[in-house]
């Protein structure tokens, strides 16, 4: 083999490496980005919950006693906030 035909055979050998490195690298950008749009999704319902049980406390109570459709309110957004909690995503480093 001459010396030109070497020269082409290790370009060759290594542009195929660095393509399946930028291969690997665009998989774990793309599941970084999943990560953290679960995330961000996550932390939004999270402050949703937060406010909306504050925002049916406050309503429950300004009247000055609970009825038992402002306590079953109160239960039924508890227990979603609850299950949301438990929705949590899991970081996988």
């Amino acid at each position: 083999m001459s010396e030109v035909q070497k020269l082409s055979f290790a370009d060759t050998r290594f542009s195929t490496i660095g393509v399946e490195d930028m291969k690997d690298q665009k998989k774990s950008d793309s599941k970084e980005f999943v990560g953290n749009l679960k995330n961000g999704i996550w932390l939004f319902g999270l402050s949703s919950w937060v406010f909306g049980i504050t925002d049916r406390s406050i309503a429950s109570f300004a009247d000055g006693y609970l009825s038992a459709l402002d306590l079953t309110q109160l239960f039924t957004a508890a227990t979603f906030f609850v299950a949301w909690l438990f929705l949590k995503p899991t970081s996988r480093v």
